[in-house]
């Protein structure tokens, strides 16, 4: 549907109600770990540069995505740290009231709690191949150092750092190298994944790589294995994904009216049009909405924050209660909670399977 003429064509929005910020956790979910007698012998889990929470999500599980169900996991989500103050809104609407809006670097990992898993998607822009290509040059480029400084400091048992598979090539794989060198220091040893996303059932075209490590004085006797596919040949193509939603212009489905008004673009430096087709993966999510402008593939609009979040892989019920620009961004910049979901459950296998109990040893 094609908003009212005479609205300014790159500005105007359709505006989300207001919403009140504050901690409002899913009386589903404190209902749930009240009856889980084991609620307190979960494995702990921290998440540096955490986001609007998409990996969280995934940790937690409890959640259901295109008529999936990804259940509960054993973690306890103890804190989470993010520096964007509005993406904490964001969580604790959504997760949890446990994140701190800091810039890590400033922060001790002496005041920091020990968890048994660290995770931390380290900002990417340095390392895309759509960014600048500073790598560890670039005021960004070193950020995952203070990942490294909590692994010496409290020595989790399992970390796992998140990026673009670009990070793999950049410099001929000289600074990914060094990257798992400093991990591997501080006394882990690392493996590399690199996840294709519509293989598990996300809806776009997407690659992240995972680099998973545990300690290597643990007695382990099975390393942490790659999650195997569930969807090879059977990808979830972008129409199955967003049709019922296709008719919906309001807020019956939150976020579903709010949307950018653009005209077409012209392509340039590759930064043009995409216009998904049915039958096929959406385009990769981006957190720049004025880079790449996705259209609809039938109608003649661009995707709504509702439909973005779905190929992201967000329930529904997962609000994003500010701006579009800033839903757009927070979303781009999130790990799919399927995959977050995927990798987690591969976590948990490997601490079964090697017997390590949650808590600090």
């Amino acid at each position: 549907m094609r908003p009212k003429s005479g609205l300014p064509k790159r500005k105007a929005l359709r505006r989300m109600p207001k919403y009140e910020f504050g901690f409002k956790e899913n009386p589903n979910v404190l209902v749930s770990r009240k009856a889980d007698k084991n609620y307190r012998k979960k494995w702990s889990v921290a998440s540096m540069f955490t986001g609007c929470g998409g990996f969280d999500l995934g940790a937690e599980g409890g959640f259901s995505f295109l008529g999936n169900y990804y259940k509960k996991l054993p973690f306890e989500l103890k804190q989470a740290y993010e520096i964007d103050e509005r993406a904490c809104e964001t969580y604790k609407l959504n997760i949890s009231e446990n994140i701190t809006c800091c810039d890590l670097v400033e922060l001790d990992p002496s005041t920091m709690p020990y968890v048994d898993i660290l995770t931390g998607g380290f900002p990417c822009q340095d390392f895309s191949s759509c960014g600048p290509k500073k790598g560890l040059d670039g005021k960004r480029g070193r950020l995952y150092e203070v990942m490294v400084e909590y692994m010496k400091y409290h020595q989790p048992k399992v970390v796992i750092g998140e990026n673009v598979p670009f990070l793999l090539s950049l410099h001929n794989g000289e600074i990914v190298e060094t990257i798992l060198r400093d991990f591997r220091e501080c006394g882990y040893d690392f493996s590399v994944w690199q996840v294709y996303c519509p293989d598990f059932g996300l809806p776009q075209s997407r690659t992240r790589i995972f680099l998973v490590g545990f300690r290597h004085d643990l007695d382990i006797k099975t390393p942490p294995i790659q999650p195997t596919p569930t969807h090879v040949f059977n990808i979830v193509p972008i129409d199955e994904a967003l049709q019922s939603l296709e008719k919906i212009t309001d807020e019956t489905v939150t976020n579903q009216s709010q949307y950018f008004v653009s005209t077409k673009a012209t392509a340039g430096a590759g930064q043009g049009d995409q216009t998904s087709k049915r039958g096929d993966l959406g385009y990769a999510v981006r957190a720049n909405p004025k880079g790449r402008v996705h259209f609809h593939y039938d109608l003649d609009r661009r995707l709504t924050v509702r439909e973005t979040a779905r190929l992201q892989s967000f329930p529904d019920e997962f609000v994003f209660p500010h701006s579009a620009g800033k839903n757009f961004m927070e979303i781009g910049n999130a790990v799919p909670p399927i995959i977050g979901h995927h990798i987690m459950t591969q976590i948990e296998e490997f601490l079964r399977t090697n017997n390590i109990p949650p808590g600090k040893e």
